[in-house]
């Protein structure tokens, strides 16, 4: 999810997470009423302390020292308190708030489909769900608590210290500005270097998912160790880009912490002189050294954690343009009604297509007609490049077409395809777990016997259900795990979720014995009244077509 060059200055607190994370809302109350709490504590701490250091000083004996002491360590105690209570509150608030928007970023991208889904970087949306959220950890523990601390802490200080004396409320005034200065000039600096390491971890994601994916082709064409090559350069940059972030913080750190140091001791000389001269006393002069570093830590602060936090921040934004684009497309979370675009009679449960034409890229394919009814096989032929799978890639939302594609008279993109067609593509997308749970893929509750004779429709009845596969189908062959993909497609069917059933290349890896087998079944669940679109260059498949729809590539201009 590539940003633009040029972007608007980011806020403080992105509003969008009030808006799609709820549990930040309390989460900043609750926040605020500690930083006011340890405010109350910071000022009474440093009036206590300097009353116990001047009264010693004037002699006052230990037993009427006594109740002065005893309140500084229950001060003491209660900082401790409500630092840990601030800890908990963020822990638990970053739990809640990563929780809703993996929730929200999931129904994002069902929402928006799998048309949007299939020209983005899966990986680089994994990184984001997981390792990108994660780090709100940091975000919340520390950066967003920090941040309300100086709103509320930094102008209640400067008041009590104006109150007390107002020169050096004055000079904390007059200074205190030159950390926010600093802290937006480092602040943009590593908001860059932020984004790059993070669009680089999420190129380094996508390479190395592509390069497992395909690792046995580069294998046997012997590229296997450039493409490793490929990936190592990729992690040295984002080692670069690491130490690059580390080296802005480090600058950041540094110049903080030097402003802060040259600004409190501008207040400790002044202090110092007028100690000196008498027009100050002990009292209020240590009672507001004391109070002058806690006015400069919340800021200082906010910068350090800033960089903590910031690869949580880079995180939310990628979620946060997925979930606006989810809001855009649809103006809510629900679907939108089907439209009826088939007025005439038509057979009921029929699929219309008219003037279909799939876009490719720039281009768009030559348009497709052909209507499909309850009880039939539609065989779909041409050359490679014809569109043949482009048609099934309208049909299940993952590419854009202009023209009309109706089932029961309804138009095709406001139906989840889930609700009305069952798919088996080339590549068989099995997943981790038994040959059963990828047979019974989506079904809540799996029916035994239903997964048994779609693996005996699809020739596949020697497969024990109760086998376990690794990741991607591990421990099948290439014409078993295709076999196990056409029996999940049949076994939507069969469980009454989808009365259509669309296969691309079905019997590319079967022998011919086992293809005509397979066409007897596909030709049986068509004559049970299902609809049946079916992809092959198999001149056998004629056999059990009740239509051929011929497609022709696109005419690439002289």
């Amino acid at each position: 999810m590539p940003r633009g060059k040029a972007e608007a200055p980011q806020a403080p607190v992105d509003p969008r997470l009030l808006r799609y994370a709820r549990a930040s809302r309390g989460f900043f109350v609750a926040i605020a009423a500690i930083a006011l709490a340890q405010t109350a504590v910071i000022v009474a701490f440093a009036w206590l302390l300097t009353r116990a250091i001047t009264s010693a000083i004037d002699g006052m004996p230990l037993p009427e020292l006594a109740p002065t002491l005893g309140g500084l360590a229950a001060v003491v105690a209660l900082r401790a308190l409500l630092l840990w209570s601030r800890e908990a509150v963020a822990a638990r608030a970053a739990a809640r708030v990563q929780t809703q928007l993996r929730t929200a970023l999931v129904a994002a991208v069902g929402t928006l489909g799998p048309e949007w889904l299939a020209v983005r970087g899966s990986a680089a949306l994994a990184v984001t769900a997981g390792r990108g959220l994660d780090a709100l950890e940091a975000y919340f523990g520390r950066y967003l608590p920090q941040l309300v601390q100086t709103v509320v802490a930094t102008p209640l200080i400067l008041a009590v210290m104006w109150w007390q004396d107002w020169l050096s409320g004055l000079t904390v005034l007059l200074t205190l500005p030159l950390i926010p200065i600093f802290m937006v000039l480092i602040g943009l600096a590593t908001r860059s270097v932020q984004q790059r390491q993070w669009q680089t971890l999420q190129h380094l994601a996508s390479r190395f998912a592509d390069t497992v994916q395909g690792l046995s082709t580069l294998k046997v064409f012997g590229r296997q160790h450039r493409t490793a090559a490929s990936v190592e350069r990729v992690t040295d940059e984002y080692r670069r880009e690491t130490m690059r972030v580390l080296r802005v913080s480090f600058l950041s750190g540094f110049a903080l912490e030097f402003l802060a140091s040259i600004s409190v001791a501008i207040v400790a000389v002044s202090i110092g002189f007028r100690l000196i001269d008498g027009s100050l006393t002990l009292a209020v002069g240590l009672f507001v050294l004391l109070l002058a570093p806690e006015a400069y830590l919340p800021l200082r602060q906010v910068g350090v954690q800033f960089h903590a936090a910031a690869e949580g921040v880079a995180a939310t934004e990628d979620v946060f343009a997925v979930l606006d684009a989810a809001r855009a497309s649809t103006g809510s979370a629900t679907l939108p009604e089907p439209r009826l675009l088939v007025p005439e009679p038509v057979e009921r449960g029929s699929l219309v297509l008219r003037d279909l034409r799939v876009h490719r890229g720039q281009a768009m394919l030559p348009p497709v007609a052909f209507s499909a009814a309850p009880g039939t096989v539609t065989l779909l032929e041409g050359p490679s490049g014809a569109g043949k799978s482009s048609v099934f890639a309208a049909l299940r939302g993952t590419a854009e077409f202009d023209g009309v594609a109706a089932f029961d008279g309804a138009d095709v993109r406001t139906l989840p395809p889930s609700t009305w067609l069952a798919w088996a593509g080339q590549q068989p997308g099995l997943l981790a777990g038994t040959v059963g749970d990828n047979v019974a893929l989506g079904d809540p509750s799996p029916d035994a016997d239903t997964v048994l004779r779609a693996l005996g429709l699809a020739c596949a009845e020697s497969l024990d259900p109760a086998s376990e596969l690794g990741v991607q189908g591990a421990g099948l062959s290439g014409g078993q795990a295709q076999r196990v993909a056409v029996a999940r497609a049949f076994y939507r069917h069969l469980r009454g979720r989808a009365p259509a059933i669309a296969l691309d290349e079905p019997s590319s890896a079967l022998d011919p014995e086992t293809e005509s087998r397979l066409w007897r079944g596909i030709r049986s669940l068509a004559d049970d009244g299902a609809v049946v679109l079916l992809i092959s260059h198999r001149m056998s498949a004629r056999a059990i077509a009740d239509a051929v729809v011929k497609l022709q590539p696109a005419e690439v201009p002289a």
